[in-house]
C-alpha cells in the first residue's frame, strides 16, 4: 500500500476522501462546503403538492385516520388511472393508464415509470376508447391479475412482478358463449375463487357498441378450475367491488348517474349473492360533487374506503359514514399499503398518497 502523500502513513486508505475531513481545509472553506452540501441535499428531495382536505362528518373518523392529512400528488400525466394495486414485496404501486393501453409503476425511489406495455388490448386492429387494463390484483400466488378491458377478459400476466413482459394467460374471456363487455375491477375470495365486474365501459360506443354479446352487465365468480358462473345481472352499471373481512358480505359499485348507489349483498354457503340492499345513496351528492361510486377498498377492521362523488367516502364497519377526503376532480379507485397506514388513491390524470396514520 502506497503512503498517503500528506501524512506518510501506511494505512491511509482507512481515511475518508470525503472534502470536509481533509485538514487543510480553513475553516471558512469547510464552511462553504457544508452550505453546498445542505443546498445538493435540499434540491434533491422530492417535493410533492397537495391536493384536497380531509372532510369530518362523525367525530370518530379520528380514530380512524390523521384529520389534518392532507393528499399530495406523487404521479400525474396518465390519460384516466385507475386500479391501482401495492406490491409491498417490491416497495412499488401499480396503476393501469387505461386509453394508454399501459400499466406505470411508482417507487419512492424514482418516481412514475412505464411498467407494462400493452396491457389491456393485445389486437392488432387499431381502435379507441378505454382498450387498456383496468382492475389490478395479486392472486394468492402473488402473480399479478389484470382486467383487459381491450381484450374483453381476464387474464394474469406470464411473468415476474420484478421483470414484466406482455405475455399473458387468460383465465376467463365469456359466459354462456358469449364475451365479456368489459371487465373491470376484481377481488379474491379467502378459497382462491375471484369475484369481478363487467360494465360496458370499455366498448368503444359503450351500450350501443354493435360488439356487444351479453344482455347485461354482470358480476361474475371465477372458480379456481375455471367455471364461470354469473352472480347478479340485475346492476346496470357495476363498478367496483371488495369484500368485508371473513368474506360474507360484498359490496359493488353502481356507476350509473341514474341510479349511483353502493350496493351491499350476503354471501351463502354455496356462494350465491342474497339480501341485496342499498349500502349507501350518492344521488343527493351527485348534486353538487363530480364523480360517481366506483373502486373501493375494506381495511382489515372493515372499514371502507369507496371513491365517489368529490373524493373518497369514509365508512366504519357498520355503514356509517364518517368523513370524506375530499379531492378535485374525479376520484377511481384507492388501494392501502400494507400496514394499512397509507392511502394511494387515483383521479384523473394524477396519483395521490395520504398518509392515514403514523
Amino acid at each position: 500500500m502506497s503512503a498517503y502523500p500528506e501524512t506518510g502513513r501506511e494505512d491511509a486508505a482507512v481515511i475518508t476522501s470525503h472534502p470536509l475531513s481533509s485538514p487543510l481545509l480553513k475553516p471558512w472553506q469547510m464552511l462553504f462546503l457544508l452550505l453546498l452540501l445542505i443546498l445538493q441535499f435540499s434540491c434533491s428531495r422530492v417535493s410533492y403538492t397537495t391536493m384536497g382536505n380531509i372532510e369530518v362528518i362523525d367525530s370518530s373518523l379520528a380514530r380512524l385516520i390523521d384529520i389534518k392529512a392532507e393528499p399530495v400528488v406523487i404521479a400525474d400525466g396518465f390519460d384516466w388511472c385507475e386500479g391501482p394495486v401495492w406490491i409491498e414485496k417490491e416497495q412499488m404501486l401499480l396503476v393501469s393508464d387505461v386509453p394508454g393501453n399501459a400499466i406505470y409503476k411508482w417507487t419512492a425511489a424514482k418516481g412514475k415509470e412505464l411498467y407494462l406495455q400493452p396491457s389491456g388490448y393485445t389486437g392488432t386492429v387499431p381502435r379507441k376508447g378505454e382498450l387498456g387494463s383496468n382492475g389490478l390484483v395479486l392472486d394468492p400466488q402473488g402473480r399479478l391479475v389484470i382486467c383487459q378491458d381491450g381484450d374483453r377478459r381476464l387474464a394474469r400476466m406470464d411473468a415476474p412482478l420484478n421483470a414484466p413482459v406482455a405475455k399473458f394467460i387468460p383465465l376467463a374471456g365469456t359466459y354462456a358463449s358469449k364475451k365479456f363487455n368489459s371487465p373491470n375491477d376484481l377481488v379474491y375470495e379467502s378459497n382462491g375463487d375471484l369475484l369481478f365486474t363487467d360494465p360496458p365501459y370499455g366498448l368503444e360506443k359503450n351500450m350501443e357498441d354493435p360488439l356487444k354479446e351479453l344482455p347485461y352487465q354482470g358480476v361474475y365468480r371465477v372458480s379456481v378450475s375455471g367455471v364461470v358462473k354469473l352472480l347478479v345481472d340485475s346492476i346496470t352499471r357495476p363498478n367496483g367491488i371488495a369484500l368485508m373481512p371473513g368474506g360474507r358480505t360484498v359490496i359493488i359499485a353502481n356507476s350509473d348517474p341514474q341510479r349511483p348507489v353502493w350496493y351491499a349483498y350476503d354471501i351463502d354457503s354455496v356462494g350465491a349473492f342474497v339480501h341485496p340492499r342499498i349500502f349507501c345513496d350518492a344521488m343527493e351528492a351527485t348534486a353538487s360533487a363530480k364523480g360517481m361510486p366506483d373502486g373501493l377498498k375494506i381495511d382489515r377492521q372493515g372499514n371502507v374506503f369507496a371513491t365517489g362523488p368529490g373524493g373518497v367516502w369514509i365508512f366504519n364497519n357498520g355503514g356509517k359514514l364518517l368523513g370524506k377526503i375530499r379531492i378535485p376532480g374525479l376520484a377511481s379507485n384507492c388501494v392501502f399499503s400494507e400496514n394499512e397506514k397509507t392511502l394511494y388513491i387515483t383521479a384523473d390524470d394524477y396519483v395521490l398518497r395520504l398518509k392515514l396514520r403514523e
